[in-house]
């Protein structure tokens, strides 16, 4: 890996400026693109909410590369990191990544150049980042960190409690980290494209901000229209689908499932209709998912049939329709999907398709919801019965060994506040008194999604408002959306 010094030939008095053109040939910055990256290259906490396709990447990549030393950046998908990577190693740029689809000959290697301190940014999940060998990788005295950066850090709240526990104990890594270099300043920063206030405050607390630099733009994109259709038959909403397609015909786009046997089955009946698609999820191999990535971005598919795995960190700006064929559980999910139309400023639309309002006809939406319900509230059950056995203070790999599910107990208590971890690994239970109160955000954040299913008034009012941007859309409608036209 190449080291990296910010000194130029050319004069300038602007080293910030002088980096983003010598790293990435950009003459100019996006508003607020300049702030974040002065805030971050000082060592400040922040949050920051900024669309999708508004630019974040290079808000913690730059500072990253300005100084010696590594910025650890927790990625929630293998596919966000290795797009992330491959672009900057592309660039010649000291990045790189560690994930379980790694050979045990890559995974060395990478941490020996990290030993080297030749690194600038190293991507990982949280689940690498507090693996037992990387971890004592990162633990070496002379390691210098410059900071922890969480990308889609609403994936903290939506997954951290029931889903991907190690998410809750990002939280207590700044302070174990530090202990090594304690002259040595460290900031931690949450990146994502959508959070209301109380996800805010969640990721604010768990990631345990010191007086953060907030930094929020509001989702809104005025060439993107968003429309819903109501059926009444599965099979009208396949033919609904196809009729959809066809409107767009050699335009790039895609459409949304929740599960990877919608996928399956949604892309074999297109296939069956003359629509040439693929099926996309996180169970397909890394080689199977590059290629229809790439395929999708060249242009050779026109469109994919995916589940959320597929659009975060993959640039395609052309896209110009999104199709969900099921609705999302959650408004973010929402608003991070249909984010990824229209990114180059021109027209775009955003179509969902819903089951009619009673579900007599078609019941699949009530019955997805419910099926999704009905698992996280078993979890919650699971977890209520289990935190009673625990012990006051523990480790959590011990736990996990002799209670299955005991990781997601641990992350149950610490959203109530009745756990703190002492380290990434060791805990202690403060209480129990607020198990009573478990899944209640759950249920509300899927109440809120059924709420914009069945609104009236302007859809992207509604999601600006769930969104905390209240004040921006007084007295305003955006004017395109299928409540506004009608």
């Amino acid at each position: 890996m190449n080291s990296i010094s910010t000194n130029s030939s050319q004069p300038n008095t602007d080293p910030i400026q002088a980096a983003l053109q010598r790293f990435f040939g950009h003459s100019s910055f996006r508003p607020p693109q300049r702030e974040i990256v002065e805030c971050l290259y000082q060592k400040h906490d922040a949050l920051i909410v900024m669309p999708t396709g508004g630019g974040k990447s290079i808000c913690f990549q730059l500072p990253a590369l300005m100084q010696p030393g590594v910025t650890l950046v927790v990625s929630p998908l293998v596919a966000l990191m290795e797009n992330q990577v491959r672009e900057l190693q592309l660039q010649k740029l000291p990045a790189a990544l560690l994930h379980s689809e790694l050979t045990k000959s890559q995974y060395r290697q990478t941490l020996w150049v990290l030993a080297q301190q030749r690194l600038r940014l190293l991507y990982v999940s949280p689940e690498t980042l507090l693996s037992a060998q990387v971890w004592d990788a990162l633990c070496q005295p002379k390691l210098v960190i410059n900071g922890l950066v969480i990308d889609e850090a609403h994936c903290l709240v939506q997954w951290g409690d029931t889903f991907r526990p190690a998410y809750y104990r990002l939280g207590s890594v700044r302070r174990s980290l530090s202990s090594r270099q304690p002259h040595t300043k460290m900031m931690v920063a949450a990146f994502t494209a959508t959070a209301d206030s109380h996800t805010q405050e969640m990721i604010q607390r768990i990631l345990q901000l010191e007086q953060p630099r907030h930094f929020c733009l509001n989702p809104y994109r005025p060439n993107l229209h968003l429309a819903m259709q109501p059926v009444w038959t599965p099979h009208q909403r396949r033919q609904r689908l196809q009729a959809f397609i066809k409107q767009h015909d050699n335009q790039a786009g895609l459409v949304y499932v929740r599960t990877r046997r919608d996928s399956e089955e949604l892309a074999h009946w297109l296939g069956q209709q003359g629509c040439a698609t693929v099926a996309y999820h996180a169970g397909l191999a890394p080689q199977e998912r590059r290629a229809i990535e790439q395929q999708w971005i060249s242009g050779k598919q026109q469109f994919v049939v995916c589940t959320n795995a597929f659009g975060m960190g993959i640039n395609h700006a052309a896209v110009r329709w999104i199709a969900h064929f099921h609705a999302p559980l959650l408004l973010s999910e929402y608003v991070q999907e249909i984010g990824r139309a229209g990114r180059d400023g021109n027209t775009a639309i955003a179509l969902m398709l819903v089951s009619e309002r009673t579900g007599w006809l078609d019941s699949s939406d009530k019955q997805r919801r419910q099926f999704f319900t009905n698992q996280t509230q078993d979890q919650y059950r699971r977890a209520k019965d289990l935190i009673r056995k625990l012990p006051l203070e523990g480790n959590v790999t011990a736990v996990s060994r002799q209670w299955s599910g005991g990781a997601i107990a641990l992350s149950l208590l610490h959203q109530c506040g009745d756990l703190t971890w002492t380290d990434p690994f060791h805990y202690v239970i403060t209480g129990r008194s607020a198990l009573t109160h478990l899944g209640q955000s759950n249920l509300q954040a899927t109440q809120q999604m059924q709420q914009y299913l069945t609104t009236r008034q302007c859809r992207w009012h509604f999601l600006l408002s769930a969104f905390g941007f209240e004040t921006e859309v007084r007295n305003w409608r955006c004017g395109h959306c299928d409540n506004c036209h009608r």
